[in-house]
């Protein structure tokens, strides 16, 4: 099995979902998020597979959200843009398997992706 996993190694939750898939001998593609951004359409098709609206995404109480004047009602377009702009605004550890994606909050939850 193959996962990718969208990691901040700054991220105490990102790091420790890391180690859980790891233990479980998890096969791994490390995508440092922050230095490698997902494209806009990355992020569509993660939001499909979490089955979330981009609100669901975004780390809002980072002073770049704040900033931005925007707020979780505002448009998933809009939404999008900003996190593909600003990277950090994306919920992190993401796991995507296949069809399937959760974010590491907490670290157990992406264990419910694993066959």
């Amino acid at each position: 099995m193959k996962a990718t996993i969208y990691h901040n190694p700054r991220c105490t939750k990102s790091r420790a979902t890391l180690a859980l898939l790891t233990q479980h001998g998890v096969d791994l593609d490390i995508v440092e998020y922050l230095e490698n951004p997902p494209s806009r359409r990355t992020l569509e098709t993660l939001l499909k597979k979490l089955g979330l609206k981009a609100s669901g995404l975004i780390r809002s109480a980072e002073p770049e959200f704040k900033e931005s004047g925007l707020t979780l009602d505002t448009p998933d377009d809009e939404l999008l843009d900003l996190m593909v702009a600003i990277p950090k605004l994306i919920e992190r550890p993401i796991v995507e398997i296949g069809n399937r994606a959760r974010i590491g909050r907490p670290p157990e939850r992406v264990l419910e992706i694993l066959d």
